[in-house]
């Protein structure tokens, strides 16, 4: 059986790889990928949570946190791919302004 704490534990690493790679890296896209991290770290987080406890509120606040978020990469990504139409880059630092 494995223990909350090593749940807890790979929840924290991911969180902070995440967290890591939003502050440290450029591409728009994978800034969008460590989002996802983050929001996963997260949610295993209250899976561990939920599953300790015995109770199932944590694993239907998990379903819909994982509905929204796919909702919000598609915006992301519909917004990249316009922002790559008119600008032919997807580096954060070259989209500072959202004006042309």
């Amino acid at each position: 059986m494995v223990a909350l704490e090593h749940y807890l534990l790979v929840s924290g690493l991911l969180f902070a790889l995440g967290l890591t790679g939003v502050v440290l890296r450029r591409n728009a896209l994978v800034t969008l990928m460590c989002l996802e991290m983050t929001l996963n770290a997260a949610n295993l987080a209250a899976v561990a949570f939920s599953h300790y406890l015995g109770r199932v509120e944590g694993q239907i606040l998990v379903f819909f946190t994982i509905v929204i978020a796919a909702a919000e990469v598609a915006v992301g990504l519909a917004i990249f791919v316009a922002l790559f139409r008119q600008k032919q880059t997807v580096s954060l630092d070259d989209l500072t302004s959202m004006r042309s």
